[in-house]
């Protein structure tokens, strides 16, 4: 961004349809960073496990390649990964995904000490359901 403008360079052979479709994209991207900017993904991430008596993550960022995901965890490194996807969303959403991830350092499957340790966050329904309503009907955080 230069001079409060954001300058987008697309190749010079771009049709009407290609230029279009490279604006969106990036205009999309740029419009998530700013958003996820503004949620200080550690400080939620300490809050909640402290909250709802979870491990703390050794890192949590936002990442712009899950597609299908709205969230991953990698328990041996202690590693989590939310989805830009969710810029915008309500906050008790992306607590609800932190959540989720965070269990999965205790609990790396989808067993029923798993979904114990998930639902002690009060809005786990609930956030399942817009997530759920946001993906045409399927959770890929799972």
């Amino acid at each position: 961004m230069k001079r409060g403008v954001l300058e987008i360079r697309i190749p010079g052979r771009s049709t009407k349809a290609e230029e279009h479709e490279y604006v969106t994209y990036f205009l999309d991207r740029f419009e998530r960073r700013q958003t996820t900017a503004t949620v200080d993904l550690d400080a939620r991430a300490r809050a909640l496990a402290a909250t709802h008596d979870l491990e703390r993550p050794a890192s949590i960022v936002w990442v712009s390649n899950q597609e299908q995901r709205w969230g991953s965890c990698t328990p041996a490194e202690g590693t989590v990964r939310l989805s830009d996807r969710m810029a915008g969303f309500p906050l008790w959403v992306i607590d609800y995904v932190i959540v989720h991830e965070l269990a999965h350092l205790t609990e790396p499957n989808h067993s029923s000490a798993f979904w114990e340790i998930v639902n002690r966050y009060p809005l786990t329904e609930r956030a399942r359901g817009y997530l759920i309503a946001k993906s045409d009907g399927d959770v890929k955080s799972e």
